[in-house]
């Protein structure tokens, strides 16, 4: 058992320095758009458009991304997958070192967004599928510990260093990351399924130990796996159409319950707490996800992936709601002003309104982050790529990250709209809305795999 643990840990460290490259990306425009907004050189400076648009277009490129890796998984396997990723991380970061203009950073943000894209729906097959049932939770959860890990990396060096060293820094995960996982072992079920039956045995040996009884395990997956290729027609299928609508649904709702807006304001909610260092209120948000993501990853294989669901969303419910609240205080009469931008109004709000209840805003940020990243921040991630058959998880998994990419996008850019049209407190309480409809969903349609093999799932999809 030892020796299994320590491979398959080691296997699993491989392949989540991929996510680790990918929270890197995700937190560097955080310190980074400060010091380009007031950088020198006007061909590098960054107006507060241009600024919008380095910190979104990481997620046009992850969308391209999902695309790219669900043809790439199924094509080439998961591991060279992986490995392959590493090159526009690399390229991406050295084309922002080099930047001349603004739009070769736009340039280098989509290639790292490109590599983020394909690295998040990868990592989770390629764990889901060398795992066992027992750690598979913990081990899937842990590419979401590591994506904030890389987030809350990216804050704390972004302290020091300058935004060419920063970059620097960012591309060293992805480089180990290529290096290991040159020596890991690619997923016994890819193998089985291009009939590599002997290469699979290998890689169960290196994963389960020498001690281990390979040959049943292989008959298992080999009974689960169905003829390679996937037919349009096949989607009728409630087997592969049913997890597929799932997926997606669980990609969506993680969106639109607010995260990206929540973390949009978050520097400016604590200033306006009167913390002096807006970068070290930003450290203080990354490690409340790193630690309650590494308290879901300790637990979610014995509370089981619904029970953090319901949590996660009743804690975001809550919140949401409270900031709503706190918006509704602060500015009363928002619905006269034709500034669609929340700080701007707050400047010129009562005086003393917003410090005095400054602590609602404060306590709602911290329980709704803590609140995602004990749910639904890796759930979803952990459940996609457990849910879908062998031979539709390639094009399935790539519907899922796009939909998440593309409406990362969309609540980004346009939440001043949603401000404009429905007020401040109006768009926290719609993000409230989501989080109950969220609630809703899991309780009927999300299944429970804690504890279930891959074949079992795919078993329970087609007796539905």
């Amino acid at each position: 058992l030892r020796v299994q643990n320590k491979k398959l840990y080691l296997a699993t460290f491989a392949a989540v320095l991929g996510p680790l490259s990918f929270g890197f990306v995700l937190g560097y425009s955080s310190p980074v758009i400060p010091e380009l907004r007031k950088i020198n050189d006007p061909k590098l400076r960054l107006d507060g458009n241009q600024a919008s648009w380095f910190g979104s277009v990481v997620t046009l490129g992850a969308a391209a991304g999902g695309i790219l890796g669900g043809y790439l998984v199924d094509k080439v396997g998961r591991k060279l997958s992986l490995m392959l990723c590493s090159i526009p991380y690399v390229f991406g970061y050295i084309v922002i070192i080099s930047a001349q203009n603004v739009w070769m950073l736009y340039f280098g943000r989509m290639l790292t967004g490109l590599a983020s894209g394909i690295t998040s729906l990868v990592v989770p097959v390629y764990i889901s599928e060398v795992s066992h049932p027992k750690v598979r939770g913990m081990l899937g959860s842990c590419v979401q510990l590591m994506v904030v890990t890389g987030i809350l990396g990216a804050y704390i060096a972004g302290i020091t260093l300058k935004w060419r060293w920063l970059a620097v820094l960012c591309s060293f995960p992805s480089c180990i990351m290529l290096l290991f996982m040159s020596f890991m072992p690619e997923t016994p079920r890819f193998l089985l399924n291009r009939n590599k039956r002997s290469e699979a045995i290998a890689a169960l040996c290196f994963l389960r130990g020498p001690h281990a009884d390979h040959e049943v395990e292989c008959r298992q997956i080999e009974a689960g796996a169905q003829e390679e290729g996937l037919n349009l027609c096949e989607f009728k299928n409630p087997s592969v159409y049913r997890p597929l609508l799932i997926g997606v649904a669980l990609m969506f709702f993680q969106q639109v319950t607010g995260i990206n807006a929540v973390m949009f304001y978050a520097e400016t909610i604590f200033e306006d707490a009167d913390f002096k260092d807006s970068r070290m209120a930003s450290v203080v948000v990354g490690s409340i996800q790193v630690c309650f993501t590494a308290v879901a990853a300790l637990i979610i294989d014995k509370t089981g992936r619904k029970v953090l669901l319901y949590i996660s969303g009743i804690i975001m419910a809550l919140s949401t709601a409270s900031f709503g609240l706190y918006f509704k205080m602060v500015l009363p009469n928002q619905n006269n002003s034709s500034n669609p931008d929340v700080w701007f109004m707050l400047n010129s709000a009562s005086p003393g309104t917003e410090s005095n209840i400054s602590w609602l805003a404060v306590v709602s940020l911290g329980l709704f982050v803590a609140g995602f990243a004990l749910g639904w921040g890796p759930v979803p991630w952990l459940v996609i790529s457990e849910i879908f058959p062998l031979k539709a998880r390639g094009i399935s998994s790539g519907a899922c990250v796009l939909t998440n990419w593309m409406m990362a996008f969309l609540v980004t850019k346009e939440f001043h709209d949603f401000i404009t049209f429905l007020t401040s407190c109006g768009t926290f309480w719609l993000f409230s809305a989501f989080c109950c409809v969220s609630l809703t969903f899991t309780a009927f349609y999300v299944p429970e795999t804690k504890g279930q093999t891959l074949e079992q799932i795919e078993t329970y999809f087609r007796r539905c």
